[in-house]
């Protein structure tokens, strides 16, 4: 699960499908506690609620299980959280509730309305929100105290080893989708490479792209903005180093059509990020972050007294 935030939980088709899931009952009996986790009770209650969100969210396997796993580690992150005296304040909650509503196209109100159909409830979400939100600033505290460099830090380092900040190709990138629906990929595919390279073999300027694409259907135009070379992705990167600007890369098929990406514009930059993304070549972010955080989860668990009622 992504540490820094909640905004990819479930995407807008699993909200919009939830208002016409069976509605799931809460327990009709009294709640009763499972588990203390270093003081901290989780109840029948508890687990059931993150059972229905994660029945929201579509997951497999035995949901009972995982949700009681689940409700576990958020009483052990919440017991840290407030050891290191972290502080998410209610209004930074409904913040974030507000935003991840708006985010797939939903007022509060409705977004209310399916967390109460599905059986999660605003209460629990609001509970998930802020364990997420206080575990995010825990990582971060660990992360520094690790000795992990800034981007300021890592330049004073080069500096005083005598060296230069380290430059990289900066891209200006926009990228050309013909769109092959899947129903449609072994009739259509062909054609669609052909207009994909015909649209190509024009291409001159970022500026004239939109105009081109106008007059064709199921064509999408997505300006990139700025890409560091070290962040280029894997499939497109030695087409795009290969590349001039003013020109498009050759046409790949992938999974959503016939595609290339036009540069728009490139040049060398030396700054804090570059020196720090290939002085320390961390690799990727989330992944380092998911690593800390199963870490950081491990060592609590061991130290954890955990007691089945």
């Amino acid at each position: 699960m992504n540490i820094r935030g909640i905004r990819y939980l479930f995407p807008a088709m699993l909200i919009a499908a939830a208002t016409i899931l069976a509605v799931f009952p809460g327990t009709a009996n009294a709640s009763e506690i499972k588990y203390i986790v270093n003081g901290t009770p989780v109840t029948t209650y508890d687990i059931d609620r993150r059972a229905a969100f994660l029945r929201l969210q579509r997951r497999s396997g035995n949901l009972k299980e995982l949700a009681t796993q689940e409700m576990i580690d958020q009483a052990l992150r919440m017991v840290e959280i407030e050891r290191l005296r972290i502080n998410i304040s209610d209004a930074a909650v409904k913040q974030s509730y507000a935003n991840f509503a708006k985010g797939n196209k939903l007022s509060t109100g409705q977004l209310d309305q399916i967390l109460a159909q599905s059986g999660v409830t605003k209460r629990h979400f609001e509970d998930f929100i802020r364990a997420q939100m206080g575990w995010s600033q825990a990582l971060g505290a660990r992360f520094r105290s690790t000795g992990a460099l800034s981007e300021q830090d890592v330049v004073q380092r080069m500096l005083e080893q005598g060296g230069e900040k380290p430059t990289a190709v900066e891209y200006m990138l926009q990228q050309v989708i013909f769109v092959v629906p899947s129903a449609e990929r072994n009739s259509k595919l062909n054609q669609r490479k052909r207009e994909a390279e015909a649209m190509r073999n024009r291409f001159n300027s970022c500026a004239t792209t939109r105009e081109f694409a106008k007059g064709l259907i199921d064509v999408t135009v997505r300006d990139l903005g700025r890409v560091l070379e070290p962040e280029l992705p894997p499939d497109w990167e030695d087409l795009i180093k290969e590349t001039k600007s003013g020109s498009a890369t050759k046409v790949r098929i992938t999974d959503r059509g016939a595609e290339f990406i036009g540069i728009c514009s490139s040049r060398e930059v030396s700054d804090d990020r570059v020196a720090q993304m290939l002085f320390q070549n961390e690799g990727s972010r989330n992944e380092k972050a998911e690593e800390l955080s199963n870490e950081y989860m491990a060592e609590l668990k061991k130290k954890a007294r955990i007691v089945k009622r």
